[in-house]
């Protein structure tokens, strides 16, 4: 399709039928601004949709730095901006098994703690269950059976768990059958291992 056929696109452009905010337009307002009149410090400000004209009118006169002063436009415009925190030094020796302090790190979303915390439970199993594999550890977790189980809580377990999960059990329902895999190929993998000889 040559380019002048094409539909024109713009950046932004989210097609809706609502009519644009400016008074008196009646355009469909497809573009977001944000009100220029709220300035928010806890997340992104409120916002409006425009139309194309209006938006462009808005965006010519728009400032992102009014209302601020000297000092808060040299913050804004700074390289380091929202690295304020320190971090702390990172020792050459002994500093790889030492876990981060968490007060240096801004983690809204959780994203560097949940990892963390997914690697120390791993390493807990581990410590506790030192003659199984990591598969055989995320078995163990699955079927939810303790540390010191044995062979015979080992099928016991097994026996539960088809039990609940088995479609004949349910009425029929299929809805437990990933579940009901999963719980067979756990099963299948302990009762093969050296801890449940």
């Amino acid at each position: 399709m040559p380019s002048s056929a094409r539909p024109s696109r713009f950046h932004g452009r989210v097609p809706r039928e609502e009519r644009c905010a400016a008074p008196g337009c009646r355009e469909a307002g497809e573009f977001r601004a944000p009100v220029s009149s709220h300035r928010s410090a806890d997340g992104p400000p409120p916002y409006r949709w425009l139309c194309l004209d209006h938006v462009r009118e808005f965006n010519a006169g728009y400032n992102f730095f009014e209302g601020m002063s000297a000092d808060q436009i040299m913050a804004a415009q700074s390289p380091t901006a929202g690295w304020e925190t320190e971090s702390r030094a990172f020792r050459p020796a002994g500093s790889a098994d030492l876990p981060p302090r968490w007060a240096d790190f801004k983690d809204p979303m959780d994203a560097l703690g949940a990892r963390f915390r997914q690697r120390m439970d791993a390493a807990r199993r581990e410590a506790a269950n030192p003659g199984l594999s990591r598969d055989e550890q995320d078995a163990m977790q699955l079927m939810a059976l303790p540390a010191d189980a044995d062979r015979a809580a080992l099928r016991r377990r097994y026996s539960e768990l088809v039990r609940k999960y088995h479609p004949d059990r349910n009425g029929g329902d299929r809805s437990f059958e990933t579940r009901l895999g999963q719980v067979v190929g756990a099963y299948q993998l302990l009762r093969k291992s050296k801890a449940f000889a």
